[in-house]
């Protein structure tokens, strides 16, 4: 066999080897992005699960207060039906905000501070919220990872080719709606 015939198949298989590393390395990045996402959905998912019980809470001790419980049951069903990650972005910080203003109407009532119910479903939320924002900072992470793979040169040139596209952040518009709603006692 000739010397260019050789340098052609170790051109080949070198080309053959980069591909099948890389795929592999984009798979791999992609499983951690949808990983990442499954944690962030886990956790909306209990923080809605929660809101009905928390809602009956405080409803007894602020029935005229209507408004703000049709509100954040709204919020809640648009969190719930969201389905992309931008969707459930949007839905989350509108989530937040309004159960920021059912803690602020919450502070006007002091024997419902000290309701035990209350403040055990408070502290759920709040142990929930800082969950929420680890799995933002997980997916986030995994996401940018991705990307970098994705977007890096010469990796774009066959992530695109193999339909592997740039993954969204998980982003809140505003910064303080990112914030954990206020939970005094």
């Amino acid at each position: 066999m000739p010397t260019a015939a050789w340098i052609v198949l170790a051109i080949v298989v070198v080309i053959v080897l980069y591909a099948v590393t890389l795929y592999n390395k984009l798979v791999r990045h992609r499983n951690l992005v949808r990983e990442g996402y499954s944690g962030i959905d886990v956790q909306l998912t209990r923080r809605s699960d929660l809101i009905p019980n928390l809602l009956e809470t405080v409803r007894g001790y602020a029935a005229h207060e209507k408004a703000l419980f049709a509100d954040i049951a709204e919020r809640r069903a648009s969190s719930i039906s969201a389905g992309s990650i931008a969707d459930k972005a949007v839905a989350d910080k509108a989530l937040t905000g309004a159960l920021g203003r059912l803690f602020a109407v919450a502070e006007a009532y002091p024997e419902l501070k000290a309701d035990a119910n209350f403040r055990a479903l408070q502290a759920d939320l709040s142990e929930i919220e800082d969950q929420l924002q680890m799995a933002r900072r997980y997916y986030n992470g995994t996401a940018r990872d991705y990307n970098i793979v994705v977007e890096s040169f010469p990796n774009v040139l066959v992530a695109g080719s193999l339909g592997f596209k740039k993954e969204p952040f998980f982003e809140l518009a505003d910064p303080a709606t990112a914030a954990v709603p206020k939970v005094a006692f």
